[in-house]
């Protein structure tokens, strides 16, 4: 059992997991829950799905955590990476459920703009979540965690075992890639 330190690195945690530490890991879930469940809500869109998905990849990383590769000193983004995969399987197995129908899609529809501004509306968003599609893993980390969740540089460095300044010099790459592929 280790002693009751946050101090410990997620390599140096995830190594006490993998000889069946429970408080190591429960160390590293703590650290990382929320992200992971906010990232996970906003692929699925639903709060349940969310939580599924957050505790099926916390299980996958118990399993598997002898295998796990920690990038950038942090779990993170090899938990990210696997609840975008596994987000996704859940929204694909979800459709494949049931048919959209036009009645769904007026459900989604803000009326506070008219059908010509939403349908422009719904076309940018799209063309943003293609953009945002072709970036690198990591970079798609940066992009939900800073643009979408709104988290500070210097806390999305800190979920991702990183420097402030790395993340400020990526979301600005990032950002002027994105602005390149969305100005046609």
């Amino acid at each position: 059992m280790i002693a009751e330190s946050k101090e410990l690195a997620d390599a140096e945690l995830l190594a006490l997991a993998e000889r069946d530490d429970d408080h190591a890991f429960a160390l590293l879930y703590d650290r990382h829950v929320t992200a992971v469940y906010r990232y996970a809500l906003s692929i699925v869109g639903l709060s349940a799905d969310a939580e599924d998905v957050t505790q099926d990849v916390f299980i996958l990383a118990w399993t598997k955590a002898s295998e796990i590769s920690i990038v950038d000193r942090s779990l993170l983004p090899w938990l990210l990476t696997t609840a975008r995969l596994t987000g996704l399987n859940r929204v694909r197995s979800r459709s494949r459920r049931r048919e959209v129908t036009d009645n769904a899609l007026v459900t989604r529809a803000d009326h506070r703009f008219s059908p010509e501004v939403e349908l422009q509306r719904r076309v940018l968003e799209e063309s943003i979540e293609d953009a945002v599609a072709e970036l690198s893993e990591v970079d798609q980390i940066l992009f939900s965690l800073c643009i979408d969740e709104g988290l500070s540089y210097a806390d999305a460095a800190r979920a991702l075992g990183t420097t402030h300044s790395t993340v400020r010099n990526r979301l600005s790459r990032l950002r002027r890639t994105l602005r390149t592929r969305l100005s046609d």
